[in-house]
């Protein structure tokens, strides 16, 4: 076992100065892709949930709702995730072509919801069956990054999971837009906006099925081997890591679901959706802007300072929900760029300590677990707004980044400098 130290390694040398494993030359077009056709995919997260308003108005779902269906997507995403870990479906299988399948499977279930006409429960099982699907968009979108970019990896997981963040925004954002009249006094329809996030995501597992070559160098075919998914547990740099993962998952979600709540303190109408967006996209910043810093300071202490600083916007919220508009819109945009900026951190720590054969699937069963937390936080924190006000309830969202600290100090501790980079790619 490696001795315990901060992750502080360099990620530029003359070896690897493309962030690529040594043995295989990065194609250009492979993070580009996987960018993008992450994007596409992590669209259909919550999709629902951006024409909920509408769904409430033409099927008269209850107030309850939004938070059902997050709950429903959450846990079809750990069932998934789940089945995906012990059969260790991403390294068994291609994974450009496992990607490409949920994704189209996902778009198909996606769209269904548009002939439903108002049935509650078909509505619940089609959300956790994108749930589920998204399982084989997710974590094997970092594990086909993992397999290609080892040195450098915590940069070239801030620009994918930066990439998920604003495929979760998405739905958000094009009801903003749309909310208004379009050109000749048309509004664009609810069941349009499913039917386009439904389209984008085919469209990005089809791109990553043609685009991205599968690694020669990547490990494939592995059997079913549980011990090493018990790595999680047994190695302390990769406890450490996954522990503090699921500090940030407490928060994470349940913040992306009590958004428009909290927003409609202050705003109206397609207002709020705007400001979700923007909450939400501005977690991409706090993504590729800690990939970039990691690359000097480490993934570790960069995920430490982003999960510090996301607790500390959790316990501010009694002092901000009533602050002047900026300093409040100032305040959520900080809370979204922390919660979610320190998540491509946890990955790389993740996917670098994992034993090699199984690192899509240890990567897969921790989003399992780091998942079903985020079911249960979603759950206790909707049901708390309800009935308490959120100055009294959102800070006890700073509960999961606290346990992460307290679970990450042994890659803090001890920490050497960081050495310098090696040359830039030209």
């Amino acid at each position: 076992m490696r001795p315990i130290e901060a992750d502080s390694r360099p990620c530029g040398d003359s070896g690897a100065r493309n962030g690529a494993r040594r043995g295989a030359k990065v194609p250009r077009r492979v993070l580009p892709t996987l960018v993008v056709s992450q994007f596409c995919g992590t669209s259909l997260w919550f999709a629902a949930n951006a024409v909920m308003p509408d769904l409430q108005r033409d099927w008269g779902l209850p107030a309850t709702a939004a938070g059902s269906l997050s709950s429903a997507v959450q846990l079809g995403f750990v069932c998934g995730t789940l089945v995906f870990a012990l059969l260790m479906l991403a390294d068994r299988l291609r994974p450009t072509w496992l990607f490409c399948g949920c994704s189209l499977l996902g778009a198909l279930a996606n769209a269904g919801i548009v002939l439903l006409d108002g049935a509650w429960w078909p509505l619940l099982a089609l959300r956790f069956t994108v749930g589920f699907l998204l399982a084989g968009i997710y974590p094997v979108g970092m594990r086909i990054a993992a397999g290609w970019y080892r040195e450098g990896l915590g940069a070239a997981l801030g620009v994918l999971i930066g990439a998920l963040v604003l495929g979760t925004a998405l739905p958000h954002g094009v009801r903003a837009l749309a909310g208004g009249e379009l050109g000749g006094g048309v509004a664009l329809p609810w069941q349009a906006l499913l039917l386009g996030v439904s389209a984008l995501a085919a469209l990005g597992g089809l791109a990553t099925l043609l685009l991205v070559p599968a690694n020669p160098d990547a490990p494939s075919g592995a059997a079913i081997r549980l011990r090493g998914l018990a790595a999680t547990w047994r190695d302390a740099r990769l406890r450490a890591s996954v522990f503090g993962y699921f500090g940030h998952m407490w928060e994470l979600y349940t913040l992306y679901v009590l958004l428009p709540l909290i927003l409609a303190t202050r705003l109206a109408g397609t207002a709020v959706s705007a400001g979700a967006f923007w909450a939400i996209a501005a977690g991409a910043v706090g993504c590729v802007g800690g990939g970039l810093l990691a690359r000097r300071f480490g993934s570790a202490r960069i995920a430490a300072f982003q999960l510090a600083a996301s607790g500390a916007c959790a316990l501010a919220a009694p002092l901000l929900l009533g602050a002047p508009l900026p300093l409040f819109l100032a305040w959520l945009l900080l809370w979204g760029m922390m919660a979610a900026g320190d998540s491509p951190q946890f990955s790389a720590l993740t996917a670098r300590n994992a034993p090699p054969a199984a690192m899509g699937s240890v990567l897969t069963l921790v989003n399992c677990v780091g998942f079903a937390i985020t079911v249960f936080s979603i759950e206790l924190f909707t049901r708390l707004a309800g009935v308490a006000s959120l100055a009294s309830v959102l800070p006890w969202l700073a509960a999961g980044p606290a346990l992460g600290l307290l679970m990450l100090r042994p890659l803090l501790r001890g920490a050497p400098a960081p050495a310098p980079s090696g040359p830039k790619a030209g």
